[in-house]
């Protein structure tokens, strides 16, 4: 026989209706009860009305996620694409459903949405800037809100990041170990927190190894493909030399590829290039890079923000996830085969055996 209800439960059991209530809620209830009711539990085949306990706990089962993004870049952009299923996959498991807000309005009116809607247990929100007010405003209310990145927030603040001053510093050192040492950079916005520390570890790199900051050799882009070629195009019309460029992420150190290739310059022989993230793409390009692990933080995002729902008491909580050096072709070997407008990165003659290099010290040692 089939149990649809507690009541169902607890005549078929022969112990009332809050006695399987503290069953399956965990409550204390004797041994031999508790054997007889999951017993009973397990060949009825019952099937809790999860959505009606959520509301007896005064919860939906609904997380929200707010991306400082647009729909464009969410579904084009790999970095965005990856934290989204991260989100997502961890959800599934746990939550009814999620909510997704984009950067579509002003920060004002999307707090006001996010914390107007009711209907959301807690949110996962991307902390893309410093002294962001949607942000702030979301961290100092009465909802759960675990950020991705953290930009100096309120001491309040649960976070899951890289550290992103210590990654570049070791990726422009990795170069000056190169023997690379005019460097030049395509920064991201000075507004954001990734672009702020990635720069500032590019400048601290330099520094530890006794070599001067060129100013000429320092752009600001915008983290996607065409803003890495238009300021690499406007380090080459500068005639300032550089013999080596980091870009502060992977799409515009794609777009800086092309406008060294449309410059006859080869990589790495006249210019060896790096970018920041791993996103798929940058092995197919033989892109020497730092590997975060984009999907992996919007997993923990999620699961960090399931548990500060759980135990609102325990304080925030804070999780730095490692990054990875990962050298390839861009900075070191053979020339590379640059992407050109209209072919794939897959177009790319492969890489010859033993040329990929994964953490090598540039001495070549294991």
């Amino acid at each position: 026989m089939k149990a649809r209800t507690l009541e169902e439960l607890a005549k078929l059991s022969g112990v009332s209706r809050s006695t399987v209530s503290r069953v399956l809620n965990g409550g204390s209830v004797g041994e031999s009860t508790k054997r007889r009711v999951l017993a009973v539990v397990e060949k009825s085949s019952y099937q809790p009305n999860l959505a009606a306990r959520r509301l007896a706990q005064g919860r939906t089962g609904i997380l929200g996620l707010v991306f400082h993004t647009d729909a464009a870049d969410l579904f084009g952009d790999p970095y965005w694409s990856l934290l989204l299923k991260g989100t997502t996959d961890a959800a599934a498991t746990r939550a009814t459903g999620v909510m997704l807000w984009l950067k579509t309005s002003s920060p004002a009116e999307l707090l006001s949405s996010v914390l107007g809607v009711g209907l959301i247990d807690g949110a996962v929100v991307t902390a893309s800037y410093r002294n962001d007010p949607l942000v702030d405003g979301l961290v100092e209310s009465d909802l759960p809100i675990v950020l991705v990145g953290h930009g100096g927030h309120s001491e309040r603040a649960s976070y899951v990041d890289i550290d992103d001053l210590a990654a570049a510093t070791q990726l422009v050192t990795y170069l000056i170990d190169l023997g690379r040492r005019r460097i030049a950079t395509v920064a991201g916005p000075a507004r954001s927190v990734a672009g702020s520390d990635r720069s500032e570890g590019y400048r601290r790199a330099l520094w530890r190894a006794g070599l001067a900051v060129d100013e000429r050799l320092v752009v600001e882009g915008d983290f996607n493909e065409a803003s890495g070629h238009a300021c690499t195009m406007r380090l080459l019309e500068s005639g300032a030399e550089f013999d080596a460029l980091f870009a502060a992420n992977d799409s515009m150190a794609r777009g800086a590829l092309r406008a060294l290739t449309q410059h006859g310059l080869n990589v790495p022989d006249d210019v060896a290039l790096a970018g920041f993230d791993d996103v798929d793409f940058a092995e197919q390009l033989s892109l020497t890079t730092v590997r975060q692990p984009v999907q992996r933080m919007g997993e923990l995002a999620t699961t960090t923000l399931l548990e500060l729902i759980d135990s609102p008491d325990g304080g925030p909580r804070r999780v730095i996830l490692p990054t990875e050096l990962i050298a390839r072709r861009s900075t070191e070997g053979p020339t590379m085969n640059a992407w050109s407008p209209g072919s794939e990165p897959g177009d790319h003659a492969e890489l010859p055996p033993g040329m990929a290099t994964r953490n090598r010290p540039p001495n070549g040692g294991s």
